[in-house]
């Protein structure tokens, strides 16, 4: 003969089957099952091939999954940057996170346009991972415009005010 154990029961591959698909409906990626001594493990997904584990007497081959279906994402059109004046100054973000314009949702706003600001003036706060950063202006001047609203996420670098200095 093989010289294998004989098992009193074969492998139903079609329960096989079935245990799979009832995996992809509830978006299982591993299920692990026993019964005495038969044991299978069954996993799913992009970062290990999927494999049915059984005894040493039976292995079955390597089960294959249908790749996840690509969806298109447009590109985000461009954001075009306001124009600067000659003359003018921009207080950039030094940091990714949201902006704040007011230290909380009932104070007025740190700065408004028309306001004098001067190197140490607070002009905004911008929050990354619950952490609140007061940001200074840097510059002295008069706040001639706000480029960014209440609650935006900005960007490394990107424009928060212009200042006529």
């Amino acid at each position: 003969m093989s010289g294998e154990p004989q098992n009193d029961q074969s492998f139903d591959l079609e329960k096989l089957r079935q245990l799979v698909e009832m995996m992809e409906s509830h978006g299982l990626t591993e299920v692990h099952l026993r019964k005495g001594s038969e044991q299978w493990r069954l996993r799913r997904g992009a970062k290990e091939q999927p494999v049915a584990y059984a005894p040493a007497a039976y292995q079955p081959p390597p089960m294959m999954t249908a790749p996840a279906p690509v969806t298109a994402v447009a590109a985000p059109a461009p954001v075009a940057q306001p124009a600067v004046d000659a003359g003018l100054i921009q207080i950039k973000s030094p940091t990714v996170g949201t902006f704040y314009a007011s230290p909380t949702p009932d104070d007025p706003p740190f700065v408004q346009v028309g306001a004098v600001v001067s190197r140490e003036t607070i002009v905004c706060i911008i929050e990354a991972m619950k952490v609140f950063n007061q940001i200074p202006a840097e510059v002295s001047g008069t706040i001639v415009s706000m480029l960014v609203k209440n609650g935006d996420a900005v960007e490394f670098g990107q424009p928060l005010f212009n200042v006529k200095p």
